[in-house]
């Protein structure tokens, strides 16, 4: 809008950037030879709208910085039509949304505003509420800048531009987009919208600080937060747990048009989500998750669920998320062994889908091994995590688009899974998920060996990435009894028949191995116990 410090937000954000910045305004001055407000009186609006549509089409053709419209180009079809072209070849249009007293005392102040004759401020709220709905469904970033100064704003604004971003579309199901970089926290308010009044804000201890930031952001945007602490990793991940959010929810008058956010680890979205699809069966939610894991695999592709005495995710739903955002800061509060399993999780989504996820990781290993919180941000290594979480995610994407509900394609995801939950459940989930998935992946490599699908090169290529990386090769926890007893209740078994995921010559290519040979199946658990 007008007086949101569009042109000062954004001439300090090319310059942080060291970017170009244009004005449209100085621009279509210079096309038109002389001031805006003499044209506007000369040739009226329809005209100036022409000319501005036109100054905006021929700039974006060809400009690689921060460009600020007139508060009023993106009401005008030729201009969104515009826009929507810049976004859909990866640019970023930018709602700056600022404290409406605040604007409306910049704009007078700022004058020379031809929109704004007459009772200036009542005209301002008038063309507030014609366009603010305008703005929001146009613009794909969304800066809100309440008490912010242009430096704190600029920052910000940069923080989103340089974010990665990838659209889930699911088939019969909600779509929605995974942001990955620093502050993606701040489109929280955007992703859950203006219906919503109240929110539980699910999440553990050892998050807190991250929990604070989320409920400032939302009390900022006049949301009504109800905390809720639950336990820490798996020990959150009950009926029990479960029940005692649902208690709360209720006393406290949770509708369907309240919403939930998950902050936390893999365990803390699964357990949130399952909260949003089961209560009042199903309310809005996002996940803001904390860990490498819970980036990669947990928070996206609509999976929710509990265990049970039985096994682990056997209680569950498949319920997409409004959103997910994927803020790298939460990062430097990871301890070196929680990032590196998640690795366990990244390598698997190479091996099945994106070899190119395996040759970062080779390439990379020292760094990503001896990962530090302390010095994580503004690092090399920063990049490389980015690009891995959102090579992991589209892998992911890939998937669930097709395959929401599990029933085939994406069962490729579970790629070295039906050992690593048994693994799991025996060690009474003291084992972490990427480690035990890292396990799984070597299983899955010597039992394909076995069987003819993979060659002895792949596996020690299994053996020799993965132990690269700080992950587990082996395992001597339980008995093969034990372990081919949990391995019968996987989900992707079918009746009394085992069902695994292998590679079928080379990372890439997937097959479903069903009814393996007995012999081949022990043989190849008895070569991971070494």
């Amino acid at each position: 809008m007008m007086g949101a410090g569009k042109t000062r937000v954004g001439r300090e954000t090319a310059q942080m950037m060291g970017v170009p910045f244009k004005d449209a305004d100085i621009e279509i001055e210079h096309e038109i030879g002389m001031s805006i407000p003499e044209y506007f009186s000369r040739y009226g609006e329809p005209e100036f709208r022409r000319v501005e549509s036109e100054v905006i089409a021929d700039t974006l053709r060809g400009f690689g910085g921060i460009f600020a419209l007139g508060g009023g180009a993106p009401m005008t079809p030729s201009v969104q039509r515009t826009l929507h072209e810049y976004m859909d070849q990866g640019g970023r249009v930018v709602y700056l949304q600022a404290d409406p007293a605040e604007a409306m005392e910049r704009a007078n102040r700022g004058g020379g505003r031809p929109m704004l004759a007459g009772d200036a401020n009542e005209r301002w709220r008038t063309l507030f509420r014609q366009r603010d709905p305008v703005f929001d469904r146009i613009a794909n970033v969304h800066v809100r800048t309440h008490g912010s100064t242009p430096q704190m704003a600029a920052r910000k604004l940069m923080n989103m531009i340089d974010e990665r971003v990838v659209h889930v579309d699911v088939v019969a199901a909600d779509s929605y987009n995974v942001r990955i970089g620093e502050g993606a926290l701040n489109h929280l308010a955007a992703v859950l919208g203006s219906g919503v009044a109240r929110v539980a804000l699910i999440h553990t201890q050892p998050v807190q600080r991250h929990s604070d930031k989320a409920r400032a952001l939302l009390r900022q945007a006049g949301y009504d937060v109800h905390d809720i602490v639950v336990p820490d990793a798996e020990a959150g991940k009950t009926v029990a747990v479960a029940n005692g959010v649902w208690e709360r929810l209720g006393v406290e008058g949770f509708t369907r048009s309240d919403a939930i956010v998950g902050v936390g680890g893999g365990a803390a979205t699964d357990l949130a989500g399952f909260i949003a699809a089961t209560w009042m069966r199903g309310v809005r939610y996002v996940n803001c998750p904390t860990s490498l894991l819970a980036m990669v695999d947990a928070s996206t592709g609509g999976k929710t669920g509990v265990n049970t005495t039985a096994g682990k995710n056997l209680v569950g739903s498949f319920y997409t998320p409004a959103g997910v955002l994927a803020d790298l800061t939460t990062l430097v509060s990871l301890p070196n062994d929680i990032f590196v399993e998640g690795l366990g999780e990244v390598a698997k989504s190479g091996f099945i889908r994106d070899p190119q996820i395996l040759r970062i990781l080779e390439n990379h290993a020292d760094e990503l091994r001896g990962f530090d919180g302390a010095t994580f941000l503004g690092s090399g290594l920063e990049d490389v995590a980015a690009e891995l979480i959102e090579r992991t995610v589209r892998v992911k994407a890939y998937h669930v688009s097709a395959d929401l509900k599990e029933a085939g394609l994406r069962e490729f995801l579970n790629y070295g899974h039906t050992l690593a939950h048994a693994i799991e459940k025996i060690e009474h989930f003291r084992w972490r998920h990427g480690n035990a998935v890292a396990v799984g992946c070597m299983y899955a490599a010597e039992l394909a060996h076995l069987l003819g699908y993979i060659d002895q090169d792949l596996v020690d290529y299994h053996r020799s990435l993965l132990s690269s990386l700080g992950l587990p090769i082996s395992w001597n926890g339980g008995s093969f009894d034990e372990v081919l007893s949990l391995m019968h209740r996987d989900k992707k078994a079918r009746g009394n028949k085992l069902r695994f995921v292998v590679l079928d010559g080379e990372p890439g290519h997937m097959v479903h191995l069903d009814d393996p040979p007995a012999d081949a199946v022990e043989e190849a658990f008895r070569r991971i116990r070494r």
